[in-house]
């Protein structure tokens, strides 16, 4: 068969090995005009017109983050998220919502290990699922977190799915934000009435999902009762992921023992509202997973003492209003970085939010924070925006500074 993977990152370097066998010819297409890593010798389509050249080709595997309208050749197109669900032998608790993914899957795979099972974490937590797919037996549970990027096309739902808060986001690679939640909505799309629906009653996106579901729906957060205590992630959002856990793990785990267990051997995971350091009296937090205004509210609510929160980077179409209204409620001072800098800056002064900018690298960012930080008080690195204005990634920009405070 004559295939082309259409994206060369992580996932599409994974599809690549998967369909690398007898009988395939295999090329890549990227937009870029340079993509490292090629394997030897395969034939290549680069370039901004790539993708309109794959009309001889007999499948496309579209990689997360292509927009499917990118590539108009009807069911030529298909995904690793398609392939696996096609394939996989074990029942899939998938994972979406706008924050609170990573977190939520990985205590829902805690539990499930704490109770005996063979969990297999995938998807947008960082493991590509086609890699993992030989390992899996049909007596095994996976727990997929499925971004917006791998459910644009979904044909097959998760036997349990997971609604989170759903709030605008990625609105730079999708057409709108009713394309987002479409995307979204197929988490439930092809569900049946064996199947079950976990979703936010808080959160009016995460409802109106849960509505189109054929399959039985439970709602949460919900009081956890006695099982509060087992929970060691700061702030209520993450008193809801783990409400969300237990609620989609029920017809697996009945053991409250190995729910709490599970619960309690989770400490977190990097770069979500973790402790760096303290320093003369300070203490630093790494929350740069936080790409999205939601996120940096649920982050500055976990606190009670005073908060400097370093804010800012790519902009990707979120609104600022209600994070900057919670600032000066909270009186946060705001210490405004990256591309979007003057924007926050001029957002800030609306809201009467106190702010300055700083436009050097993370070191000068840290040490900046250090000078305007008063003892007692926390620093908190949860920016609301991408980090590909200046960093790699979101890890990147996580550990730079983790590194930048450890120097202080």
């Amino acid at each position: 068969m004559n295939i082309v993977i259409a994206g060369f990152g992580q996932e599409g370097k994974a599809s690549y090995d998967y369909w690398n066998n007898d009988g395939n010819r295999l090329a890549i297409a990227d937009e870029r005009e340079q993509v490292d890593g090629l394997p030897d010798g395969v034939e290549t389509i680069l370039g901004a017109d790539a993708f309109s050249r794959l009309a001889d080709f007999d499948l496309i595997i579209r990689s997360p983050g292509i927009n499917p309208k990118k590539l108009p050749y009807g069911d030529k197109v298909w995904s690793a998220t398609n392939e696996f669900f096609a394939k996989c032998p074990a029942p899939i608790i998938g994972v979406t919502g706008t924050k609170g993914k990573g977190t939520t899957s990985s205590l829902i795979a805690s539990i499930l290990n704490a109770a005996g099972r063979t969990v297999h974490l995938v998807g947008n937590i960082g493991t590509p699922s086609l890699a993992e797919l030989p390992k899996i037996q049909a007596s095994d549970i996976v727990v997929f977190e499925m971004s917006s990027f791998q459910l644009w096309d979904l044909r097959k739902s998760p036997h349990v799915a997971v609604v989170l808060g759903v709030e605008p986001d990625h609105l730079d690679v999708h057409d709108s934000m009713d394309d987002y939640v479409e995307a979204k909505t197929n988490i439930v799309g092809h569900q049946s009435s064996d199947d079950l629906t976990v979703f936010n009653q808080n959160n009016e996106i995460a409802t109106q999902i849960a509505q189109k579901t054929r399959a039985k729906r439970r709602e949460y957060p919900f009081d956890l009762g006695e099982l509060t205590a087992s929970i060691r992630l700061p702030g209520l959002h993450n008193l809801e992921n783990a409400s969300a856990a237990v609620a989609a793990v029920e017809e697996y785990v009945s053991d409250s023992e190995a729910i709490k267990m599970g619960l309690s051997s989770f400490t977190g995971l990097p770069h979500r509202l973790k402790f760096v350091a303290e320093k003369n009296g300070v203490k630093y937090y790494d929350d740069s997973i936080a790409t999205t205004p939601g996120s940096a509210i649920a982050a500055i609510r976990s606190f009670e003492e005073p908060k400097l929160l370093i804010l800012g980077g790519h902009d990707k179409g979120g609104d600022y209003s209600e994070l900057l209204k919670e600032c000066h409620n909270r009186q946060v001072t705001v210490l405004a970085i990256g591309a979007n800098r003057q924007q926050i800056a001029e957002l800030c002064a609306e809201h009467g939010v106190e702010c300055g900018t700083e436009a050097g690298n993370m070191s000068s960012i840290v040490r900046r924070a250090a000078m305007e930080a008063k003892s007692g008080s926390v620093v908190l690195l949860s920016p609301a925006a991408a980090s590909f204005d200046m960093f790699k990634s979101y890890a990147d920009r996580g550990d730079q500074f983790i590194a930048a405070v450890n120097a202080l």
